[in-house]
C-alpha cells in the first residue's frame, strides 16, 4: 500500500501458516498448504480506513510507531487491525510461494540479506565496548550513542571509498584496464585495517 516490497528471507519457512484467498477453490498442488482462508471480506470493508492509515503514512502526518502501537494494543477486537492482519497474510503466502518457487528470487534475497548482515558486522565491530548492546533504557542516550555510531561508520565508509579511488585511479595511470563493472562489485566496508580503541603511545621515562 506505501509503494513497498518486503522481501525477507523467512526463517522456519517449513513451520509457516500460508492462507487461501477461498476456501472452496483449489489450488493445485499447493492446496495441502493453504490450510487457512483469510478473509477478504474485512479488507473490503475497511479498505477506505485503510488507505488513509496508508496516507498519513506516506505523508509523514502521524508517525509510524504511534500507528503500530495502535493496531496493536487494539488487536484483535478493532476491526480495522484485523483487516491490516488479513490483507498481510495473503501477501505474505503470496511471497512464501514465489520464494519457494523463483529461484532468482531466492538469489535476490540471499545476496541482498548477505549485504545486510556484512554491513552490520561494522557498527557492531566499532560498538565494541558493549559488544553491540544498547546497556541503557534512556531514548535520549540511545539516540545519542546511534548517531554516534553512525557517524564513525560513515566516516569508515568515506576513507575506504577515497582510499580505494586513489589506488583505482594509480593502476589505470600505470595502464591497468579495470572495468567499472568490476569496481561495482567492491566492498567499501572493510575495516580490518582501522583500530577500534586507536594506538596508545607510552612515554618511558
Amino acid at each position: 500500500m506505501l509503494g513497498y516490497y518486503f522481501m525477507p528471507r523467512i526463517r522456519d519457512l517449513k513451520d509457516q501458516q500460508l492462507y487461501r484467498v477461498d476456501k472452496n477453490a483449489s489450488y493445485g498442488v499447493f492446496t495441502p498448504l493453504l490450510n487457512k482462508t483469510a478473509n477478504l471480506d474485512i479488507v473490503e470493508e475497511q479498505w477506505e480506513s485503510m488507505i488513509r492509515v496508508a496516507q498519513s503514512l506516506k505523508n509523514r502526518t502521524a508517525p509510524a510507531h504511534v500507528i503500530v502501537q495502535r493496531l496493536v494494543s487494539s488487536f484483535p477486537s478493532d476491526r480495522l487491525s484485523k483487516a491490516f492482519t488479513n490483507l498481510g497474510r495473503i501477501i505474505k503466502t503470496e511471497y512464501i510461494l514465489r520464494y519457494i518457487t523463483d529461484p532468482a528470487l531466492k538469489r535476490t534475497v540471499q545476496l541482498q540479506l548477505n549485504k545486510g548482515e556484512y554491513r552490520h558486522r561494522l557498527p557492531r565491530w566499532i560498538f565494541s565496548a558493549d559488544q553491540g548492546e544498547f546497556s541503557t533504557g534512556d531514548y535520549e542516550e540511545i539516540m545519542n550513542k546511534a548517531s554516534c555510531l553512525s557517524l564513525v561508520s560513515n566516516v569508515m565508509l568515506y576513507w575506504n571509498t577515497i582510499k580505494i579511488d586513489g589506488i583505482v585511479g594509480t593502476l589505470r595511470e600505470q595502464g591497468e584496464n579495470i572495468d567499472d563493472e568490476i569496481l561495482s562489485h567492491i566492498s567499501l566496508l572493510p575495516y580490518k585495517h582501522v583500530l577500534p580503541n586507536g594506538t596508545y603511545f607510552i612515554e618511558e621515562r
